[in-house]
């Protein structure tokens, strides 16, 4: 079986088939002792939708464990990142080096270059959204 990441996070509601898990993300420093002196730890709330057949099992309130597959976690961070950190070097270069334009014209070209590739990626979504799957227990 594939290496699991997981998190644990509290049963928002459920619809359906779907639940929808409230997990509260930190920075890397957010389990440090003196974070509250120092005022950098980040804490974000998230919802997360499970798409389960057993989601009748869980009600709000059950404290569960969310789980992602940690190829497929590394496949959105390609998605997100490199693949729009490729785009506007391509696009970058392309524009100074290859049409000859200003560094200015070139960057602004680079940053709607990368508004494209992520009007793209919302484009294909739902496409995307099904080869990330994730897994839900109960704690």
């Amino acid at each position: 079986m594939a290496e699991l990441i997981e998190h644990s996070g509290v049963v928002e509601r459920t619809e359906g088939d779907t639940v929808y898990v409230r997990i509260t993300s930190r920075s890397a420093c957010g389990s440090c002792k003196a974070r509250q002196a120092c005022g950098l730890a980040e804490a974000q709330d998230k919802i997360v939708t499970v798409a389960t057949p057993g989601a009748a099992e869980y009600a709000a309130g059950d404290v569960v464990t969310v789980g992602v597959c940690r190829s497929a976690g590394m496949r959105a961070v390609v998605l997100a990142y490199v693949g729009a950190l490729a785009v506007l070097m391509a696009v970058l270069v392309a524009a100074i080096a290859g049409m000859g334009w200003s560094e200015g014209a070139g960057a602004l070209a680079a940053i709607a270059g990368v508004g494209v590739y992520y009007f793209v990626l919302w484009l294909f979504r739902t496409k995307i959204e099904h080869t990330i799957q994730f897994t839900i227990t109960k704690i």
